[in-house]
């Protein structure tokens, strides 16, 4: 078998299998299984896979047409220009998310104390650490935590600050339970799905993300209540609350963060012009 033929059996497999974008994804698993980069397949389509390639291939494939995420059957996924490794225990990072990190940075100092709750794989506060010291918006003054419930997922984005060498501290909690002092900045992409909404979610997604990363309870806003009424006490003076929300939850939110005291509160739409986040500055004064 040579790299067009598996190509195409990738290619077909997943046509008829519903995946939305097979033809990508054929690519990307022949790309992870041999190590050939797409510009050097384009040269040489005919290139034979070896026989345990072919044999890793086809068994990549055959999950793959179950609707397995790519990204568990690699383990890996891109955010903000850096690979995050993934796993069935925390949310797979998406690009929408990136507004949330590129805000961040927007606003980040030197010297500042961030705090990402909910981190899950810890891709936004590691790109935080990493690329704010790249960019000169951070040093060593700066502290970044990350915390979550889920010590599965804790093991998770520890790995990934290992990979990335980030100067990041990770704290098992219940949102603020675990943690004490203040934060310049908190930002958080908390899980925000109605649950009687998560049934009708793609399968990538309803049956692969963990339930703990999607369920934001009966309304959708139960961690949006508790961090925004509970974020005043882990802020300091003039700290900004960053927080990713769904693309209905514009009024809602908003009006939560004004409800308890928080200025300049305004949302910033994604690629595709939906809702996708919603900042504010916290003065106790």
């Amino acid at each position: 078998m040579n790299l067009r033929e598996a190509g195409r059996i990738g290619e077909e497999a997943f046509r008829k299998a519903g995946i939305a974008d097979g033809p990508t994804d054929a690519r990307l698993l022949l790309e992870w299984v041999t190590g050939i980069s797409m510009a050097e397949y384009a040269m040489n389509p005919v290139r034979p896979l070896t026989a345990e390639q072919e044999r890793r291939y086809l068994e990549l494939v055959e999950k793959r047409r179950r609707h397995i995420p790519l990204q568990h059957l690699t383990g890996e996924q891109e955010f903000m220009g850096l690979v995050f490794r993934v796993s069935p225990d925390v949310l797979i990072p998406r690009q929408d998310t990136e507004l949330l990190a590129e805000e961040a940075l927007r606003a980040l100092r030197p010297g500042m104390d961030v705090l990402d709750l909910c981190t899950g794989s810890g891709c936004i506060i590691i790109s935080l650490e990493r690329i704010g010291k790249i960019r000169h918006v951070a040093d060593e003054r700066n502290t970044f935590t990350g915390s979550d419930i889920s010590r599965a997922a804790l093991r998770v984005a520890e790995a990934n600050r290992l990979r990335h060498q980030a100067g990041v501290d990770f704290v098992e909690s219940d949102l603020f339970e675990g943690l004490d002092g203040r934060y310049d900045m908190i930002v958080s992409n908390p899980p925000y799905i109605r649950t009687d909404v998560i049934a009708e979610l793609e399968e990538e997604v309803r049956c692969y993300d963990p339930i703990l990363a999607l369920d934001g309870r009966e309304d959708g806003l139960y961690f949006y209540r508790r961090i925004i009424n509970e974020a005043e006490g882990f802020l300091k003076n003039g700290g900004l609350l960053l927080l990713e929300i769904g693309y209905d939850q514009r009024k809602a939110v908003t009006e939560l963060m004004e409800s308890q005291g928080f200025q300049e509160v305004h949302v910033l739409k994604d690629l595709t012009g939906l809702d996708r986040v919603v900042t504010g500055r916290y003065d106790s004064y």
